[in-house]
């Protein structure tokens, strides 16, 4: 099965930036749909961003975030600028087969995400 860690998430005020990682390994990473989703407290999951060949993005994160991969580390990122306190939620990484990417049915495989906190 494909295993998924984060990385990169912390504390920051709002207007800066993070990235985060998620590195993959147990099966071929180029053959995936790579997304990120977060979910904050009393919140249910959400989509934030997806990779295959194209680029797509949840609108609230249009112009701020960035989703990009490195096939040859088995990696992907997700740039985040412009934080806003209400980007604050665990981030999570995840990896499927599916062409509906913007929903969570659409992954086989998550990590354990990672938690952003943005401070006003």
């Amino acid at each position: 099965q494909v295993q998924l860690v984060e990385s990169g998430g912390g504390l920051v005020q709002a207007g800066g930036s993070l990235r985060l990682s998620c590195a993959a390994s147990g099966r071929t990473f180029s053959n995936y749909v790579m997304g990120w989703f977060r979910q904050a407290p009393g919140k249910e999951r959400e989509f934030v961003a997806a990779t295959s060949g194209n680029t797509v993005y949840a609108d609230s994160v249009k112009g701020r975030f960035t989703i990009s991969r490195d096939n040859a580390k088995n990696t992907v990122h997700l740039q985040m600028n412009s934080l806003k306190p209400e980007d604050t939620a665990v981030y999570v990484c995840a990896a499927g087969r599916s062409p509906f990417y913007r929903v969570s049915a659409g992954y086989d495989y998550w990590g354990q995400g990672t938690q952003v906190t943005v401070s006003s």
